[in-house]
């Protein structure tokens, strides 16, 4: 087939949408999958020829089973992978229920690594592909009142790095998509929110949820732009293992990255002196 082929999680809404928009837009099959049946036609009024609806949960693996068996018998191939299916859990780490903490990991974590495990038989087969995972900036720094979702989305990015090492001779190229804020649902109706209680996280972690609820509707980042940039990483010969989307992400990076280096350096006195010294090597015979 002249045409790629993308499967596109969480399209209901957002980013997901978007980029079914743009892939279709360029004459690419998208295949968006949605949570209810009722979802698909609305998805598929963007262009009946080029764009199909699936149900697909990922937390259900019979569903991701159906829907790889689907893309080998219509399709034979799959191109290009985007793990965008995902939502944010606010709420202070301790006042975090252990069922919602489950549910964040098997949903942003597990689902995407049941999602990779469909597509990268086709991957191997074909010796090609691109699998963009759809993290956060809040994968490369913890923020409170996002703790769980902070961890989930590290998870994530750890787990992308490793399978772009594991897979990168072949062919298959892995990306880790790390967008600010967005204008998307994510803290809206996307997002859960545990309203926190205790006294002394009113300063940190009650005070972040509600300044991210504050600005939901009018963050600086436009989906549509985002969900180019993801089409175009794509097409690049070599495209990078992290890609942040946005002033504020790149503005956080930098910061961050400035912030670890200063502290590593700080406390090195204390880290590095911790091998065993030659001395002792030569004693031991080893």
């Amino acid at each position: 087939m002249d045409k790629r082929v993308w499967l596109i999680t969480g399209c209901s809404t957002g980013f997901g949408r978007e980029l079914v928009r743009i892939v279709a837009a360029n004459g690419e099959i998208a295949l968006g999958t949605v949570r209810k049946k009722e979802q698909i036609g609305d998805l598929e009024l963007i262009n009946p020829d080029l764009v199909k609806g699936i149900v697909l949960d990922v937390q259900n693996q019979q569903s991701i089973d159906e829907a790889a068996a689907m893309i080998e018998a219509k399709y034979g191939q799959l191109d290009v992978l985007v793990n965008n299916a995902g939502y944010g859990s606010m709420g202070s780490i301790e006042e975090t229920e252990e069922a919602e903490i489950q549910r964040q990991f098997d949903v942003n974590v597990f689902g995407c690594v049941r999602m990779m495990k469909l597509a990268l038989p086709f991957m191997r087969r074909q010796k090609s592909g691109n699998i963009l995972n759809i993290t956060s900036i809040a994968g490369l720094k913890g923020f409170p009142g996002v703790g769980i979702y902070n961890g989930s989305k590290f998870a994530l990015e750890g787990i992308g790095e490793a399978l772009a090492a594991e897979t990168r001779h072949i062919g298959i190229h892995v990306t880790n998509i790390e967008p600010g804020p967005f204008r998307t649902d994510w803290a809206g109706r996307s997002a859960t929110f545990n309203e926190s209680q205790i006294d002394e996280y009113k300063d940190t972690a009650k005070k972040n949820m509600e300044s991210i609820q504050g600005v939901s509707g009018s963050q600086v980042g436009d989906p549509k732009k985002a969900a180019q940039a993801m089409f175009d990483v794509t097409k690049l010969e070599k495209p990078p293992v992290h890609l942040p989307l946005g002033g504020p992400a790149y503005q956080r990076v930098g910061i961050t990255l400035d912030e670890m280096k200063e502290e590593i350096a700080k406390y090195e006195y204390l880290g590095r002196p911790t091998d065993f010294s030659q001395e002792e090597l030569d004693q031991m015979g080893k």
